[in-house]
């Protein structure tokens, strides 16, 4: 790699994390927006927000599947009742934030140095070692080939 494309490659990571850092601050801008209007409504109805309701048995048991059309009687079930917008809207932004957060932390881990010189040094290797694979196979092919010639010779002599 030359300067140019080094340059060229570290302007591409820093507009990829630009673009990012801009998704990240606009989906706080938009929780923040969402829980404010879910406020004003919540005001407005005057509700309260609902737990999730549970259906439980009354003792967990262990279970053996024996078919897939099988359920078990003693199966804990989680039923929800209908989820709060506040709820919700937490639930999505949180989600939606790991999975930037994860994102970002993958692409600095794949553009940092350590990373491309180590894919460097193992392509550079690859590709010692297929040329001497190479090379090898031509070796044994040139060889092969002045065997056959010798065999062939030597056959036309003694005939």
């Amino acid at each position: 790699m030359n300067g140019e494309q080094i340059w060229l490659a570290a302007a591409a990571g820093g507009a990829v994390a630009l673009i990012l850092l801009l998704a990240c601050a606009l989906l706080w801008r938009t929780s923040r927006r969402l829980h404010a209007r879910i406020d004003e409504l919540e005001a407005e109805q005057g509700s309260a927000p609902r737990p999730a309701a549970a259906v439980e048995t009354a003792e967990p048991a262990t279970y053996v599947i024996t078919a897939i059309d099988e359920v078990p009687e003693t199966h804990t079930a989680v039923v929800p009742a209908r989820i709060d917008g506040r709820l919700f809207a937490d639930i999505v932004a949180r989600e939606s934030v790991v999975k930037a957060a994860g994102l970002a932390h993958g692409l600095r881990r794949a553009l940092s140095a350590e990373t491309r010189n180590r894919i460097r040094f193992e392509m550079k290797r690859e590709v010692k070692r297929s040329r001497k694979q190479r090379r090898a196979d031509l070796k044994a092919a040139l060889r092969e080939l002045q065997a056959r010639e010798r065999a062939g010779t030597l056959g036309e002599d003694a005939a």
